[in-house]
């Protein structure tokens, strides 16, 4: 056989697998053909990446794509290829309600992988001023239900938001909605924990494998205890099966709470962004980027890698086409190099961390098709222009909105 492509000489990490050695990978078509210590047959076109790390596609689970129709969405196709990510998951951006639009402007012409939670409230996040469970109203479990199951290859469940901005005076009822649109549906909930709504509350609802995000949060309502110990509600639901995904966001992770809870055997299940307009670039500039402010609290390299692959492919019920680079599974990887200096890190109010480890992306293979990021720039350029733009709208910077602008 002559494959397509084969990848040389780089470190391969797939927990997935139990791989964590040097290996040759060879792709044939859209799919994975051989995982081999050496490869000798031809290939249209070699790379070698000796000194990289070669894992699966990363798959971020909390991202906002929805771009144009909501003020948290960015174009963040271009920006996913150019940083590892094969597989991006929109946490909730459409409701039923502009659920098509999602599926034909977002998800159709995408070259990553796309994928939704659909929001309970069938606006889903249009307006991110206006929280979108303050009227219970816009929840309907029976038409959610009814989206995920007529589009079951790109919805993986139902998302919520649980904050006081979000849902007022309403407490976990939008919560029990959601759970009730997932059980209609055989799906799960990914349910945001925030300031406002009682964190023992939201954990008394949800159910083994659904998703609290937003873990490392500090806002209030948080994990620990005002003594810093992480609160015995969270240790039960880890234990009967609660996943805690990081989505960092604007607003949604301290380096305070993370270092708390890693001193206490408590780290995240899955690293995800929450990538959206209101903090692409600062604080959150992509997933390697996330992982490796991870990787410098203590976060073996084997763990990172797992949390942006098999953990999140398992996660959304995925792991039996996802997060492996088994033989006959669609070709998505991602090389890394993994570069040693001085590296500024900050959280969500500015913190600074100095680190000694940044994860920096070499190149990225979707369905057998490769991208570097240097071919990628003018798009990904035009991704934080046009998510600059709808910041500064968002946040009534109307100076910055002037046509010759490029704030």
């Amino acid at each position: 056989m002559i494959y397509d492509l084969v990848l040389k000489g780089a470190t391969v990490i797939d927990g997935a697998q139990g791989l964590n050695g040097e290996y040759d990978v060879a792709v044939h078509g859209e799919k994975i053909a051989a995982v081999e210590k050496e490869i000798a047959e031809p290939a249209k076109e070699t790379v070698d990446l000796g000194g990289s790390i070669l894992t699966p596609g990363w798959i971020d689970i909390h991202t906002h794509i929805y771009a144009g129709a909501t003020t948290w969405g960015i174009q963040g196709d271009a920006l996913c290829l150019a940083t590892g990510v094969t597989t991006v998951v929109d946490a909730g951006s459409p409701g039923w309600a502009n659920f098509m639009g999602f599926h034909d402007y977002v998800a159709a012409p995408a070259r990553t992988q796309v994928l939704t939670f659909v929001h309970i409230s069938g606006i889903g996040l249009t307006c991110g001023p206006v929280g979108e469970m303050l009227d219970l109203r816009y929840a309907d479990p029976e038409r959610t239900a009814y989206i995920i199951g007529r589009w079951p290859d790109l919805c993986v469940g139902v998302k919520v938001r649980e904050g006081r901005h979000q849902v007022g005076d309403n407490g976990v009822a939008p919560l029990k909605l959601a759970v009730k649109a997932a059980e209609l549906s055989n799906s799960k909930v990914m349910v945001h924990a925030g300031a406002g709504v009682p964190l023992p509350d939201v954990l008394g609802e949800v159910r083994p494998g659904d998703i609290v995000t937003h873990c490392y949060h500090g806002g209030g309502d948080t994990i620990l205890d005002p003594g810093g110990r992480v609160i015995p509600e969270v240790w039960a639901a880890r234990e009967r099966g609660v996943l805690f995904d990081l989505g960092h966001g604007g607003g949604s992770f301290m380096f305070e709470v993370a270092k708390k809870a890693l001193s206490q055997g408590f780290p995240s299940d899955v690293i995800s962004t929450d990538l959206h307009v209101l903090c692409l670039n600062d604080p959150v500039c992509s997933l390697p980027e996330t992982a490796s402010k991870m990787l410098n609290l203590g976060m073996e390299l084997p763990e990172v890698v797992y949390q942006t692959t098999a953990a999140p492919a398992a996660a959304i019920g995925r792991d039996n086409e996802l997060g492996t680079l088994k033989v006959g599974t669609v070709a998505d990887l991602a090389a890394f190099e993994v570069r040693y200096g001085a590296f500024e890190f900050r959280d969500v109010r500015d913190n600074l961390e100095v680190g000694s480890r940044m994860i920096q992306p070499v190149l990225t293979v979707r369905k057998g098709n490769l991208y570097r990021p240097e071919d990628l720039k003018e798009e990904v350029a035009e991704t934080f222009h046009r998510a600059r733009e709808m910041h500064a709208l968002v946040r009534g910077r109307f100076d910055r909105l002037m046509p010759d602008s490029n704030a």
